[in-house]
């Protein structure tokens, strides 16, 4: 029978694309062919560049751009002659670690408010996006500049103090000047609010109303319906936030780079900017990892039960079938001894 189905099988005609799908599949690429133009172009090149580029002393000079290969010379430039970046990248990784969670939080906060139905919702929901629309890079300069992103009743101080008494004093200062610049970081949270609200919206209503039946409250129903429901779009949250704050223009490693680009010294240069850019990078990438550990490695209670019982269910077929197995084994023995008259079989009376 194995040999019979295997020539049905080779005999199967293939089955060809119809016009209508080829035209699809090449709508399909062209739609696509701008991401793929662009990712190689403004990516793919420039992070390839960026890699040769960190390994040279690169200096413009009018016959064009002079390479000096200097090895890890720039990395060690760097940590040794250049305390500032190591300083600035202490800095970016404490500020990363305790502002991601507060944007998070605060847009998830919003995003469970502007899915009720409360009057004007539409308008609300546009308010909290407009900063991501206004606050360019030329904006949010002028507003920073102006103290616009600040909370003038604050005392900063007070909160450092306070935070000191419980938590060390690098991370405690790094609490305060998270509640010095709390408007822009609240800025921050409009991409992350619409994420929350495409999850939250494709909840069915009915899980709540039978939960509330069975005497489930609102923070029952959090824990319980919510949570769960959103806890993939808090990783994705997470990441994009990273990858937000790692790119904003007010980053001081951002603007470190890009003056250690353009500067005319011997020293520095396009090589010198590169190694910082990957070092940068390398603890970009860390920061993610770290928090795809605590966010993405849980596995839900659910999950662990259907999985489970899952593999219970194949340790009993795996049973059934040694037991089955045994039992053909057992039948062609007690075949084979009748055959050879070594035993007698029943006869129909049951006897032997």
């Amino acid at each position: 029978m194995s040999e019979i189905n295997k020539k049905e099988k080779r005999k199967k005609p293939v089955v060809k694309m119809g016009k209508l799908e080829k035209r699809e599949a090449r709508m399909g690429y062209l739609f696509v062919a701008p991401w793929i133009i662009g990712v190689i172009a403004f990516l793919l090149v420039p992070l390839v560049q960026s890699f040769q580029f960190m390994w040279y002393n690169i200096r413009i000079t009018p016959q064009g751009m002079k390479f000096t290969p200097v090895g890890t010379g720039n990395f060690t430039q760097i940590w040794l002659e250049d305390p500032e970046f190591p300083q600035q990248l202490v800095t970016y990784v404490w500020q990363t670690i305790v502002e991601v969670p507060v944007i998070v939080v605060f847009a998830l906060l919003i995003a469970m408010m502007l899915n009720e139905k409360i009057v004007a919702r539409g308008f609300f929901r546009m308010i909290f996006f407009l900063p991501v629309i206004i606050v360019s890079g030329p904006v949010m300069n002028m507003l920073v500049s102006e103290g616009a992103a600040t909370i003038p009743a604050l005392n900063v101080q007070s909160v450092v103090s306070a935070f000191e008494r419980v938590l060390p004093t690098t991370l405690a200062q790094e609490i305060g000047e998270m509640f010095s610049n709390m408007i822009m970081i609240l800025w921050y949270s409009g991409v992350q609010i619409l994420i929350f609200l495409s999850s939250l919206q494709k909840m069915d209503t009915n899980m709540y109303e039978a939960a509330k039946i069975d005497g489930a409250g609102g923070w029952e129903c959090f824990w319980k319906l919510t949570l769960p429901t959103v806890k993939p779009m808090i990783l994705i949250s997470s990441i994009y936030t990273i990858i937000f704050l790692s790119g904003n223009e007010q980053n001081a490693l951002i603007n470190m780079i890009e003056s250690a680009m353009f500067s005319g010294t011997k020293e520095k240069g396009y090589g010198y900017a590169s190694a910082m850019a990957w070092m940068y990078a390398v603890v970009i990438s860390l920061i993610a990892l770290l928090f795809f550990a605590i966010l993405g490695s849980k596995k839900d209670q659910y999950d662990r039960q259907i999985k489970k019982y899952q593999r219970q269910v194949k340790k009993e077929e795996k049973n059934k079938k040694k037991i089955q197995r045994r039992n053909e084994r057992y039948g062609k023995t007690m075949e084979r001894k009748i055959a050879r008259g070594t035993i007698r079989s029943y006869d129909n009376r049951g006897d032997l």
